[in-house]
């Protein structure tokens, strides 16, 4: 009998025809056969079956105007509400036009295929195909400056403390306007989800900060705490007899500043660790450019990001994060039930001071 070659044990590519009705979860499952379809099958049964086991504490990176295209409402509003993300790393333009939802401001479809001078004479601004009023951005500035002013926030602390902040005083404006759940920062806000920024001043709202500094604000974001705060997190989840798991929406600097917490426990601090344990990513930037964005997992390793015996939990799906997201999370709401929320945010200055009491144990041991 001949020898069966192990190169061909794969399953059969032959699906069945696709009838009215089908469910994502059997597009997915019987459709996406491969190329970028297979990973991003590979991607969503590795978040549903692997990553959303209830020891998993599960960080998402947002690099993108994904918020703009109205996925802060669609896809990532649920996946916090479900206790699917534990804490999040986001460019501050996501955060700042999240919160034009928060306020009931109108973003509205359009076309690329516009002479964008006849758009700046009439006061509308462009994101690819969104389109909105000049107006919402001045009013959104007009509302972090008038919360920036008051009390609560003169003092130095953490993007996550400031964020929180933000959240609160975002949903209290929801409430006010009659609306609800559609800025992710006042639901994380009510779930104790941390958010991150990795560069404080590049965007809107660091602008705005960077303003009522001027005006005697007594305001700053601590860069070496959030470095710290997120390295604890990490270093909590793997030392309590959990795991951690990354999803990277694009890449970029939130892509490094979640990746890094294994570097900054492992070489910095001296810690003993071996990296994330699941690395799930979707990106459209090639590998061989040498930048970040597009760097592999495997790459990841010899940086002690992830762990090398992890590899087979790792997925790269090459594909805009717009289409990725949506199907995802559609298909981990209908494959799994909601995790309890682990509120990271009522947890994470502990989680320091253990991080700080290990790191000096280390200095004085050495």
């Amino acid at each position: 009998m001949k020898k069966r070659n192990p190169y061909l044990a794969g399953a059969q590519i032959l699906p069945q025809p696709l009838q009215a009705g089908a469910t994502v979860t059997e597009l997915v499952d019987q459709t996406f056969l491969a190329y970028n379809a297979a990973r991003l099958k590979e991607a969503c049964q590795l978040f549903a079956e692997k990553m959303l086991q209830p020891e998993v504490t599960i960080g998402l990176s947002l690099t993108g105007a994904l918020t703009p295209a109205g996925l802060g409402i669609s896809a990532i509003i649920p996946l916090i509400q479900h206790g699917f993300i534990d804490w999040i790393v986001s460019t501050g333009a996501n955060l700042y036009h999240d919160t034009h939802f928060g306020l009931d401001l109108d973003l509205r479809k359009g076309t690329p295929f516009i002479d964008d001078r006849l758009l700046r004479e009439e006061g509308v601004v462009r994101i690819y195909d969104i389109f909105f009023d000049y107006h919402v951005l001045l009013n959104t500035d007009a509302f972090y400056r008038e919360i920036i002013h008051t009390a609560e926030f003169q003092k130095t602390m953490s993007s996550a403390d400031f964020h929180h902040l933000c959240g609160k005083y975002i949903r209290e404006r929801e409430k006010l306007l009659g609306i609800q759940e559609r800025s992710l920062l006042a639901v994380a806000y009510e779930h104790g989800v941390p958010v991150y920024t990795s560069s404080p001043g590049d965007s809107s709202i660091g602008m705005n900060v960077a303003a009522m500094a001027l005006q005697g604000s007594k305001l700053q974001i601590d860069v070496s705490r959030d470095v710290n705060e997120t390295a604890a997190i990490v270093l909590q989840a793997k030392r309590s007899g959990g795991r951690s798991a990354v999803v990277i929406m694009g890449g970029g600097s939130p892509k490094n500043f979640m990746l890094q917490t294994e570097p900054q426990i492992q070489e910095v601090l001296g810690i003993a660790e071996k990296g994330h344990d699941y690395f799930l990513q979707i990106t459209d930037a090639r590998p061989d450019t040498g930048g970040l964005s597009g760097a592999t997992p495997s790459e990841a390793v010899s940086w002690g990001k992830v762990d090398p015996n992890q590899l087979p939990d790792s997925v790269v799906c090459y594909l805009d994060s717009t289409v990725a997201l949506p199907i995802m999370v559609a298909y981990a709401l209908t494959k799994k039930s909601s995790r309890p929320h682990k509120r990271l945010m009522d947890h994470k200055d502990q989680y320091l001071e253990n991080l700080q009491r290990l790191y000096i144990q280390n200095q004085k041991s050495r």
